[in-house]
């Protein structure tokens, strides 16, 4: 069996390896699956993101399975009983913004046709392809998601800053940051 190489980043736990050759990256345009990585996105602020892939299950059970339309219904009575369930982060801020992004995120698809479209179109639904060679030129964040976070801040969405937009970038492969010798690099290139 021949070994692949992978991004340095996903090489120290089983989840994050699988996550990187089955997801991260790979352009997505399904709004369901953008919504749950916008929850997980906003979420994982100020932790590590293998703390969220260990609770991602929990999320999905706790989030009315990243469905924003259910989402978007949630009610004070919602927030504490997610306050109380030890399976997610019990931060009662991203909580609560969760559900707001929820319907911010409802009031994105009905303005643009879909959560991708306004998403996408930043990019003219073409993903940035980057040539990075070493995790140290991967940037934190960049002017388009600049742009993007202060466009989704100003239509009242929560823990979205320009870092955790880019990471959502990544993730859904609006921009492609497998490193040039990655196996996965040419594979999310659509």
């Amino acid at each position: 069996m021949t070994a692949v190489t992978r991004c340095s980043w996903c090489t120290d736990h089983p989840l994050y390896e699988d996550y990187h050759d089955t997801e991260w990256g790979v352009p997505c345009r399904d709004d369901g699956k953008l919504f749950e990585f916008l929850i997980l996105e906003s979420a994982q602020a100020g932790l590590s993101w293998i703390t969220i892939l260990k609770k991602r299950d929990n999320y999905r059970r706790a989030f009315a399975n990243f469905d924003a339309e259910k989402v978007a219904r949630f009610n004070r009575r919602s927030v504490e009983r997610l306050m109380n369930d030890a399976g997610i982060v019990r931060n009662r801020l991203k909580i609560e913004s969760a559900i707001s992004n929820a319907r911010h995120f409802l009031d994105l698809q009905e303005a643009f046709g879909s959560f991708a479209n306004y998403f996408w179109g930043f990019v003219d639904n073409k993903p940035i392809v980057n040539r990075w060679k070493s995790l140290s030129q991967l940037p934190a964040s960049t002017e388009l998601s600049d742009v993007i976070s202060k466009d989704m801040k100003r239509r009242g969405f929560r823990f979205f800053g320009s870092t955790i937009c880019y990471a959502h970038m990544q993730a859904t492969g609006v921009v492609n940051d497998h490193l040039v010798d990655c196996y996965r690099y040419r594979q999310c290139m659509e």
